[in-house]
């Protein structure tokens, strides 16, 4: 490992990334978990076979969104995603919260996803091999085991491809993403045959307020849209390759959920769709045989790029916090290769420690709170700038101004509202404890110019 060095705030990221990379980190980030667990989750529980309307509905959404975050992007091509665009439009404080609500998101979401991969990893040796993995290493205390070692062993291996190069790490995405897309292609193309149109009836079993309520879980995959902008200094041509990499990863990903989710709910009834592999469950009902097998390791591999795609965002994220002041300073060091490795090491330890000790049962509605209230903030930031900056130069524009932000915040705060009460409550704390950790340390040590616009 190479040593670190003390220019980190004098010295950026190493810029390798182009739009190809882009595009398939956003895909291999949002086509995940969500496709292969959540899918059948909320067909079965939100939406029913109406869960393509809600994909439909998410992607839309996403795609204003994006639209409004590739304009930031291109003005503020620096690591930070959102928390970045906040603190160009909209001053430091708002900034410091996006940032505190996008950490838990990450933090939350991979610690979820080791789980899920632990789950399938041990339903996949069962199924090839016939090897069972005894509790004690597969669950946390709390489920009767002691530690959730594959969980554990699937975040320090990531963590490993992470503290190399990023372009390291860009190359295994890339041939991870082509693996999954090609065996959701596979699934298309067996499954779309089997569809029975009953199986489709009733269409909307829970309503318009289903469709925008599974369309509020499905935020749990398009997180990696964000992800994409989080990588702005490690891009080789950010104002130009961003928008491709932030709106082509959304437009891809939401083509995929959507065909899929019209096959699963197609070739077998929703409500049956209600576990860890729905996937692999609705081609088992039209004895697709050996495919089963296939969608199991493919489930597998989805789940690893997307919890290194996970794990990439968040160092990036604490690391451009970091630097302004707002977290300690020594986490935004680099190595001589322009890898913040000890932040990624600490960061995998966490990660590693909640994965491997606790019971993560319904992150999704946290998640997904927190990536809105983020979302709401960046397109709300395209309005102030366009008022306050106009004449600044924007590489890319969005169209349709104010009408592109409005729908982003108003189709935002619609999918929030189908929220519990916990979820909100949980929400509120979590922002309470980051405003004592602002006020006790970021104003302090915060070199981010006030209410200022980061050049």
């Amino acid at each position: 490992m190479a040593t670190t060095t003390s220019v980190a705030t004098s010295r950026g990221l190493e810029r390798s990334l182009g739009r190809v990379d882009l595009i398939a980190m956003g895909v291999g980030a949002i086509v995940g978990a969500g496709i292969f667990v959540t899918t059948g989750i909320a067909a079965a529980t939100k939406a029913g076979p109406a869960i393509m309307l809600s994909f439909v509905l998410a992607g839309a959404i996403c795609v204003l969104v994006a639209l409004c975050y590739s304009e930031l992007a291109s003005m503020t091509p620096q690591s930070g995603s959102a928390y970045t665009y906040t603190a160009a439009t909209l001053g430091e404080a708002p900034a410091f919260f996006v940032g505190w609500n996008l950490l838990l998101e990450y933090a939350v979401a991979a610690a979820a996803i080791a789980i899920g991969w632990s789950g399938l990893f041990g339903a996949t040796l069962n199924s090839l091999f016939g090897v069972t993995l005894p509790t004690a290493i597969t669950a946390g205390p709390s489920a009767g085991g002691v530690v959730n070692l594959p969980a554990v062993l699937i975040v320090v291996a990531l963590v490993g491809v992470l503290v190399f190069e990023v372009k390291i790490a860009a190359r295994v995405v890339k041939t991870l993403v082509a693996l999954t897309i090609g065996v959701l292609v596979l699934v298309i193309a067996i499954g779309s045959p089997h569809i029975q149109a009953h199986n489709w009836t009733p269409f909307m079993p829970f309503g318009v307020n289903g469709i925008a309520a599974g369309a509020a879980l499905a935020f749990f995959a398009y997180l990696g849209f964000d992800i994409v902008a989080t990588s702005a200094e490690e891009t080789r041509e950010p104002r130009r390759d961003l928008p491709w990499g932030i709106i082509g990863s959304v437009v891809i990903a939401t083509a995929l959920y959507v065909a899929v989710s019209a096959v699963l709910t197609g070739v077998s009834p929703y409500a049956e769709l209600n576990n860890a592999a729905p996937v692999a469950t609705a081609l088992a009902a039209i004895g697709a045989g050996w495919t089963g097998k296939v969608i199991l390791v493919a489930s597998v591999v989805a789940l690893t790029k997307g919890l290194l795609m996970v794990c990439y965002g968040q160092t990036r994220l604490v690391f451009a916090m970091s630097r302004d002041g707002l977290m300690p300073k020594s986490l935004c060091q680099l190595t001589s290769r322009g890898v913040p490795v000890r932040l990624s090491l600490l960061m995998g330890a966490v990660i590693a420690v909640v994965a491997g000790l606790l019971p993560i049962d319904t992150v999704a509605e946290l998640v997904n709170i927190g990536a809105l209230f983020a979302f709401v903030v960046v397109a709300l930031g395209v309005l102030v700038l366009r008022r306050t900056d106009p004449a600044r130069p924007r590489p890319f524009r969005v169209p349709l101004v104010p009408v592109v932000p409005v729908l982003a915040i108003a189709g935002c705060a619609w999918l929030a509202t189908t929220f519990e009460a916990l979820t909100w409550l949980r929400f509120v704390i979590w922002s309470a404890a980051g405003a004592a950790l602002y006020l006790g340390y970021g104003r302090r040590h915060r070199v981010v110019p006030t209410g200022g616009v980061v050049a």
